[in-house]
């Protein structure tokens, strides 16, 4: 009977620890954000000598693509393709944290780009709460992103 019972009780034990490698394993993770861009070489200048990224190999190879790497296993992808520029609600917007943002505000005044704070306050900073210091700027096409100097 004894060796009944541990024989139900280890295959539960397996049954709830097979279920949850399953889930974990199953669970979304970031791969890839894609922006339509009116002007193509702009934009990727743009994210690659202001925001910083690196470009990765992209599979298209028709000059309309500029894939770029935004994490350990994501990337942004930029697509010509975008008819006009377009007006974008703040609040949905793309964030990359910077060592220093009083550096990265250097760079922005070095390329006459402007920013502001989160209350459109021209070329202020917003504290956050927990100490994080955020500017929000707008790439060639108006899509909104935050520089925030969180630590990970």
């Amino acid at each position: 009977m004894k060796k009944i019972r541990r024989l139900v009780l280890s295959t539960i034990i397996f049954s709830c620890t097979l279920q949850f490698v399953i889930a974990q394993s199953n669970k979304a993770r970031i791969n890839h954000l894609a922006i339509y861009v009116v002007d193509f070489q702009k934009s990727t200048s743009f994210y690659r000598d202001i925001i910083g990224l690196d470009t990765i190999p992209e599979p298209f190879h028709d000059g309309k693509h500029t894939w770029m790497k935004i994490g350990p296993k994501a990337s942004i992808h930029i697509i010509q393709g975008a008819e006009a520029k377009k007006e974008y609600y703040k609040g949905n917007h793309i964030c990359f944290s910077v060592e220093s943002l009083e550096k990265f505000i250097e760079l922005l005044k070095k390329n006459n780009i402007s920013w502001e704070d989160y209350n459109n306050n021209k070329m202020a900073i917003t504290s956050r709460p927990d100490g994080v210091k955020q500017i929000w700027l707008q790439d060639p096409d108006g899509y909104w992103i935050e520089i925030n100097n969180a630590k990970e």
